[in-house]
């Protein structure tokens, strides 16, 4: 009966010391958490802010102060648009050391040319009327736009030498060739002729309409033939 109580007393004094060391080591956990996670906490800060230091995102201000260089009335009759493609070749350094310092890039540029007639060049001494007969003696017709659209140019392919990271400039000397080729390739194929004849086409129909039984076009395409 003795050895029972014995017994029975040592295991309840193991319960208690097991209870109390999970009671120990418990609040020692806590205490670790609440002090590591500040750190932590201020560790990742840390690192995004040398990240922000190191990697910055770039900001852009516009200056509010705004600038108008000159303002213009216009009165362009727009009577004919070209979209062009062309391919363009720069390249820079093809010569003997081609391989390791030469530059070259394939461009493919496509871009939009508008052409018309500037009617506020029309004064009251290019419209004359004799015998019933209204002569008009319209402005030339001239290019008011030739422009790269930028979302459908671009670099087909690029070879740079093994010793250079390539010329930072080629593009936009290829982008500058393309648009003059553009505009080139218009007018070798007569836009402003187009444009001139349509232009007539259009104003004919207009006097016409204005009441004028015959329009005659100084110096220009011939006269279209009335509507019976």
């Amino acid at each position: 009966m003795d050895n029972t109580k014995g017994w029975v007393v040592v295991l309840g004094f193991l319960m208690i010391t097991a209870l109390a060391a999970f009671a120990v080591v418990w609040v020692v956990r806590e205490t670790i958490t609440q002090t590591v996670s500040p750190v932590e906490s201020m560790t990742g800060d840390i690192g995004t802010r040398v990240s922000g230091i190191l990697n910055p995102t770039p900001t852009v201000l516009p200056d509010p102060v705004t600038i108008i260089r000159d303002i213009r009335s216009l009165a362009r009759l727009e009577t004919i648009q070209y979209t062009i493609e062309k391919v363009v070749t720069a390249e820079i350094g093809q010569e003997i050391f081609g391989q390791l310092f030469g530059d070259k890039l394939i461009f493919v540029a496509r871009g939009e040319v508008l052409a018309g007639i500037d009617l506020s060049l029309l004064g009251p001494e290019d419209l004359q009327i004799k015998n019933g007969v209204l002569y008009v003696d319209l402005p030339e017709a001239e290019i008011f736009i030739a422009t790269l659209d930028n979302e459908k140019s671009y670099v087909y392919d690029r070879d740079t030498g093994l010793l250079t990271k390539g010329n930072i400039n080629l593009e936009s000397m290829a982008r500058q060739v393309a648009e003059d080729e553009i505009e080139k390739a218009a007018l070798e194929d007569g836009i402003l002729d187009i444009a001139r004849q349509n232009g007539e086409n259009y104003l004919y129909r207009l006097f016409m309409q204005l009441g004028y039984s015959e329009v005659v076009f100084v110096g220009g395409t011939p006269t279209p033939a009335p509507t019976p």
